[in-house]
């Protein structure tokens, strides 16, 4: 079905799209369950570049650079469940309410996204019901399982940040993000401002709220899971050894913090 001049369309996802939903390591032992909600920057065949020079679409307003590869190690690792998202965020944020406005963003940071504009109703629930609805479906449904099979799960969001934002630069090399759980963030801070060499953000650069996220609020804190967000700092995980630093380093942390957990009997 091909768009209509006002980018309508009553079907997204052809047969030679990607499925949304990317897996990794299902059986894994760990209680950690891996989420990456913007591991990927394909773009549906319909949509063809959004209307953006494709230097744009290997911007972080396409996608978490470096995130991808940190999540899959991290769940090699640790012998933990990923679960991620293989489709842009210019064309669905799957960590946005549906209903706000950055869900299919008209402008990202300073660029305008010629494919988002007079995008009527339709086409929009459209991205939802392929992109959206199935991620966080099968989010969901792990978590539905692992609690039928007994199986402890605490919810890490993985994500990575631009080192600068409309100009202003970030100084932090990693942050956590929370919102009303009071378990795991206090354990990962401590664990990570006791790495010399870091700057570590507490709600940095970003922090959890209802209006502004949508995997912790909703698969974390209304199934009353521990839970909380990562952010690492792009420039820091740009390249495969970036990449394989970080999940080293994240992994003897979360390593050390599943066993004391356990421990505690809070999982």
């Amino acid at each position: 079905m091909a768009l209509d001049s006002a980018g309508d369309m009553s079907r997204l996802l052809e047969s030679d799209d990607v499925p949304p939903v990317f897996e990794q390591n299902a059986a894994g032992r760990s209680a950690f369950l891996f989420t990456c909600d913007h591991y990927g920057r394909r773009l549906p065949r319909q949509l063809g570049g959004l209307g953006l020079p494709a230097h744009e679409l290997t911007r972080h307003i396409a996608w978490d650079i470096g995130i991808a590869g940190v999540a899959e190690s991290l769940s090699r690792q640790l012998d933990a469940q990923l679960i991620a998202q293989r489709y842009s965020r210019l064309v669905i944020d799957c960590n946005r309410p549906p209903n706000a406005a950055s869900s299919i963003p008209r402008l990202s940071e300073a660029t305008m996204i010629p494919g988002n504009e007079a995008l009527s109703r339709e086409a929009a629930e459209t991205r939802r019901r392929e992109i959206f609805d199935p991620y966080h479906r099968r989010i969901g449904e792990i978590i539905d399982q692992r609690q039928r099979d007994g199986t402890p799960t605490v919810l890490v969001s993985l994500h990575s940040f631009t080192p600068v934002y409309a100009g202003v630069a970030r100084p932090w090399h990693i942050g956590t993000l929370y919102h009303r759980d009071n378990t795991l963030p206090p354990r990962l801070l401590k664990a990570l401002r006791a790495e010399a060499d870091l700057v570590v953000g507490d709600n940095e650069p970003y922090a959890v709220s209802d209006e502004t996220d949508y995997t912790i609020p909703v698969h974390g804190e209304a199934r009353g899971l521990i839970n909380t967000g990562i952010e690492i700092r792009q420039d820091l995980i740009a390249d495969q050894a970036g990449e394989q630093q970080w999940t080293e380093r994240l992994a003897r942390i979360l390593g050390e913090i599943e066993p004391a957990l356990r421990a505690e009997r809070l999982i």
